[in-house]
């Protein structure tokens, strides 16, 4: 049993740059591809679908599903995904999995609404946001947020192709690759006390300053 995030990127495609765009007053939106990426625990690419402009984000999530053979337990997305023909197409595929999805602003509680949608309004009403994504583990969708940087990082944000075909075989290859890599290894972060401010910068701040204070010391 696993736990997948789907999330997508803009990609640029090659040619028309900014300046081009300001000169021309071409619309900036169709110098970009869409990649989206279902991305498990152990940060595997499984799945990835490449759309034009004119595709909608919400139809895409069908045909990723059908490229994970793992059983999934969890699925998180952000909330550009949360619509009731998302729900309906990840239940179909995962039946058994949780579907952790943020309702969108001014989504109200409605009985056309799938179970597991409905569950997430009343949780996010009765909850607060974040007490809502603390119960449900929506931390896990940070995955997909990493691959993102991954992908722009090593392989790069633009696109070497002209053709549409030419361009989604390019970063479907982009995603093998990154696959290698995390075949390879991933680094591992560990915690100690001398490296303590490093892998929770937050909380150890916050100690310090408080510590700080009680000192009456200043802070910068």
């Amino acid at each position: 049993m696993a736990a997948i995030a789907i999330d997508s990127t803009g990609l640029k495609r090659f040619g028309k740059d900014e300046w081009h765009q300001e000169k021309h007053k071409v619309n900036a939106k169709r110098s970009w591809r869409k990649a989206h990426f279902a991305v498990d625990e152990g940060h595997f690419i499984q799945g990835a679908v490449f759309i034009d402009k004119n595709t909608i984000d919400d139809q895409v999530v069908g045909t990723l599903c059908q490229s994970i053979i793992t059983d999934i337990k969890h699925v998180s997305a952000d909330k550009m995904y949360d619509t009731n023909a998302v729900y309906k197409t990840l239940d179909n595929h995962f039946p058994d999995a949780e579907i952790v999805i943020p309702p969108k602003d001014n989504t109200f509680a409605d009985e056309v609404h799938p179970p597991k949608r409905m569950s997430n309004l009343i949780g996010c009403f009765a909850l607060g946001i974040i007490g809502w994504q603390s119960v449900r583990q929506y931390g896990k969708r940070n995955i997909s947020e990493t691959a993102m940087q991954r992908y722009k990082k090593i392989i790069g944000n633009t696109l070497h192709s002209r053709e549409f075909e030419n361009q989604s075989k390019e970063m479907l290859l982009g995603c093998s690759i990154l696959n290698r890599f995390t075949h390879i290894g991933m680094p591992k972060a560990t915690c100690s006390s001398k490296t303590c401010l490093a892998t929770r910068p937050l909380e150890a701040l916050m100690r310090k300053k408080s510590a700080d204070l009680h000192q009456g010391t200043s802070l910068t």
